[in-house]
């Protein structure tokens, strides 16, 4: 597949490579019409594999190949809550490389068929772990995998510093670029892997050194230190602190649960007409929070990450069974 026909018209490409990456920075005018504050988001849903996680999957791909981890007999081993699935099982029929992708109960339907109809192999596991999650038992699965899987390569998005240089040098230059010189205050993003808001912020800091870093983390997450608790919306929070997060380059933390992430999400998707994802949520809900804590007296300027696209929650965020399960919860 990687056996592309070269073509004479710039305008005109010959590679799904070349779709990811270059997303629009959106301000939020509908959502935030505070005077005093200009925000700011990323459309990273806009990646030809509909997530942020396009760009972790290229580059993590590229440069194993580039330092001898991985090549054409690699089977690639990874657990994922979804999105990081989809987009190495894009990556991975573009490369011809074989791909098993580690999975729970918790990951949506929509997604599952997704890495399915790709041609990745799923393997699920069902056994929640002493949080009450299922990244451990994932985790678990995955070593279990590599010791049995001839020519297997784990790429371990919780602690390749590919994960965090992927972002740096994609979405925080584009970022940079789109800006052109115009101020920036907060960057306010989302945490899982912690690969994109630490990729993002040290390369927005290096144009602005006096930005606040704000993260947004799920309510159960234990990720700073917080109570495990049930979770359950994917892609947000975790059950484990990844070793890529570095706490000294986060300003702030806001924690969000999972029905106020479902609710903005509807709200983004009537006030702005962008059907994203559960974190898209989570972070607009954050900013609310944010918001009355800023000074009236001088602009603010904020950006934020949208990391993926709503069709991948209707049975979840868009599901009004499942909203009502989590209100429930709360």
């Amino acid at each position: 597949m990687t056996n592309t026909i070269q073509t004479l018209n710039p305008n005109i490409i010959s590679s799904i490579q070349e779709c990811i990456g270059n997303t629009p920075l959106f301000q939020l005018n509908n959502l935030f019409p505070e005077k005093n504050v200009n925000v700011y988001a990323k459309l990273e849903m806009m990646n030809l594999g509909g997530s942020m996680k396009d760009r972790p999957a290229q580059f993590l791909i590229k440069r194993g190949m580039e330092e001898g981890k991985i090549n054409s007999k690699t089977h690639l081993i990874e657990s994922s809550s979804g999105n990081l699935g989809i987009a190495l099982a894009l990556l991975s029929k573009f490369y011809n490389l074989s791909f098993t992708c580690v999975v729970d109960p918790k990951i949506s339907k929509t997604n599952l068929k997704i890495i399915e109809a790709l041609g990745a192999n799923v393997s699920m596991v069902d056994e929640p772990d002493e949080n009450g999650g299922y990244l451990k038992t994932r985790i678990k699965r995955v070593n279990e995998l590599l010791a049995n899987t001839p020519n297997a390569y784990w790429i371990n998005q919780y602690a390749n510093e590919n994960n965090w240089k992927s972002h740096y040098h994609g979405a925080g230059s584009e970022i940079v670029k789109q800006l052109d010189g115009q101020p920036l205050d907060i960057l306010i993003a989302p945490v899982s892997t912690s690969g994109s808001i630490m990729g993002i912020s040290r390369r927005l800091r290096e144009a602005y050194p006096k930005l606040m870093v704000v993260a947004v983390d799920a309510v159960g997450s234990i990720i700073f230190n917080s109570p495990s608790a049930p979770r359950e919306l994917p892609g947000i929070g975790s059950s484990r602190v990844p070793e890529l997060l570095n706490t000294d380059e986060i300003d702030q933390v806001i924690h969000v649960n999972d029905y106020d992430s479902a609710i903005a999400c509807r709200e983004i998707l009537q006030k702005e007409g962008i059907f994203s994802g559960g974190s898209s949520g989570s972070v607009v809900s954050a900013i609310k929070k944010l918001i009355p804590t800023l000074p009236v007296s001088k602009e603010t300027n904020v950006v934020t990450i949208f990391p993926d696209r709503g069709e991948r929650y209707l049975d979840l965020v868009y599901d009004d069974q499942w909203l009502n399960k989590v209100k429930g919860m709360q």
